[in-house]
């Protein structure tokens, strides 16, 4: 619904920077370091006009929140801006290792493009991995996260293991806080691999996609059998295990990601409630994505955004009422927004940047050596197209790296001023866009964001929030989901 504005009777002297849009009945205002605020479309409009009573509220919490030109905080505003783009001060992270293309899974949505188990020339050497690591500790940025991915990581167990020693080894001297992360689908996973991991302290990621059922028609294995037993072994050996490991150190639980297939859509309960079974007390639902193998099967696997929005809807409100009864349990993509929407501080997701992360906040090492903006750049190289390349760390300098031609131009891409639709939406100070999902689907790094699926999604998810946080129970819920 279009609200009428008589444009003439605007007092633009009055108003600070603000967005807005209609939200059933309510007008939603954000500003740019992220306060919000909704008004009744009346007091709005008394906004707009310097009509409004300015001893009593609403006009008070406008000008707490510097929705007022006259009432501005510009020192408290300059304090709330720094820590909202903290991530602009910084060098790359987000170090995503890919060790091996190989898995011995055939997921119908496989994004990594991975490769059969037998090539072994497909992995990373010991030599790669050194030089890797060499540009690694270079960065800038003293929090720095090394990320194995795929293929299946424990594939090349030797490199792994090679990594997080000598990664551990060098930062004795480089003194950064340190994190190591294996994203794995577990079925390679041995006792000895596992209690060598956890005395490092590497975190743990799975893909769990629901019950066995719809867990293994996603991610079937290789030559066939049950991909769903290796992951629930491990998370209930971790679940298990944790609060002992808890108190020698080891801070992170085990996280898992939900990849939402057509076969998905209607399970969203059986989804929740295996994740509970299983003990967790969190999920993160991650629409499909359209790199790699998956497009091959594209009209098989995908479905509309909407379908997803549906899905999401229900999912959220079950997970809500769970809650409500007294059960803890988060919805990760969710949290991401909620933590930029009602905190003062950025979660960093690197495609919910302006700009983006690709290769200022992360960068990715393919088996070979070469480098590439992030992981959608490696995975787009994949398919014959190295636009996103940014060297090889054989050859190439870190000063070489971050300073590419390529680096600065998806910056620019990806800084959502000036980016059509975008700039006004009024969503801008919580998301991103992704210039390499908006190369591949539309054919330009500058692509007309509001017409692709990323982009309705995430305006769908946070329509829906912006909903629920008008509800006092449920913003009670999720003000408990940040305190987690």
């Amino acid at each position: 619904m279009i609200m009428k504005i008589d444009l003439k009777k605007i007092k633009y002297n009055n108003l600070g920077f603000f967005r807005f849009k209609k939200i059933k009945e309510k007008i939603l205002l954000t500003n740019e370091y992220g306060e919000y605020i909704f008004l009744a479309e009346k007091d709005f409009k008394k906004f707009i006009e310097g009509k409004i009573d300015k001893t009593q509220e609403p006009y008070l919490s406008l000008a707490r929140s510097n929705f007022v030109k006259d009432e501005l905080n510009i020192s408290e505003f300059i304090d709330r801006y720094q820590k909202k783009n903290n991530f602009l001060f910084n060098g790359p992270s987000l170090h995503i290792m890919v060790v091996t293309l190989r898995c011995n899974y055939k997921c119908i949505y496989c994004h990594a493009s991975a490769q059969n188990i037998k090539k072994t020339e497909m992995d990373m050497t010991l030599e790669t991995a050194r030089k890797s690591l060499d540009v690694i500790f270079q960065t800038s940025s003293n929090f720095v996260v090394i990320e194995f991915q795929g293929g299946e990581p424990l594939v090349n167990w030797p490199v792994v293991k090679y990594i997080v020693e000598e990664a551990r080894k060098r930062n004795k001297k480089a003194k950064k806080e340190l994190e190591i992360r294996l994203i794995s689908n577990f079925s390679m996973m041995t006792k000895d691999r596992y209690n060598f991991l956890i005395k490092n302290k590497v975190s743990f990621c799975a893909s769990l996609d629901g019950p066995a059922e719809l867990h293994n028609k996603n991610r079937p294995v290789s030559g066939g059998g049950d991909s769903h037993q290796y992951v629930a072994k491990w998370i209930k050996i971790f679940n298990q295990d944790y609060p002992k490991i808890k108190n020698k150190g080891y801070i992170w639980k085990m996280s898992s990601i939900v990849v939402v297939s057509r076969y998905s859509l209607p399970y969203y309960k059986e989804i929740v409630d295996e994740y509970i079974k299983l003990g967790f007390s969190s999920l993160f639902f991650r629409p499909l994505n359209p790199f790699g193998f998956s497009k091959n099967i594209w009209g098989k696997i995908n479905y509309s955004s909407n379908d997803f929005i549906k899905f999401y809807k229900k999912a959220l409100d079950y997970i809500i009422e769970l809650n409500l009864n007294g059960t803890h349990f988060v919805e990760r993509q969710a949290k991401i927004f909620l933590e930029k929407i009602l905190t003062k501080y950025d979660p960093d997701m690197m495609d919910l940047r302006s700009p983006c992360g690709a290769g200022i906040g992360q960068l990715a090492y393919n088996y070979n050596g070469d480098v590439y903006t992030c992981d959608e750049g490696r995975m787009v190289s994949m398919m014959g197209d190295e636009s996103f390349r940014l060297g090889n760390v054989k050859n190439n300098s870190y000063q070489e790296i971050v300073s590419s031609p390529v680096t600065r131009t998806v910056c620019s891409a990806s800084c959502l001023v000036g980016l059509a639709g975008c700039s006004d939406c009024v969503y801008a100070p919580y998301c991103g866009v992704c210039p390499i999902y908006n190369y591949y689907e539309q054919g330009s790094i500058f692509a007309q964001v509001p017409n692709n699926d990323r982009c309705k999604i995430n305006q769908a998810i946070l329509d829906y929030l912006f909903e629920k946080l008008q509800d006092k129970k449920v913003k009670k819920i999720f003000m408990n989901w940040l305190k987690k």
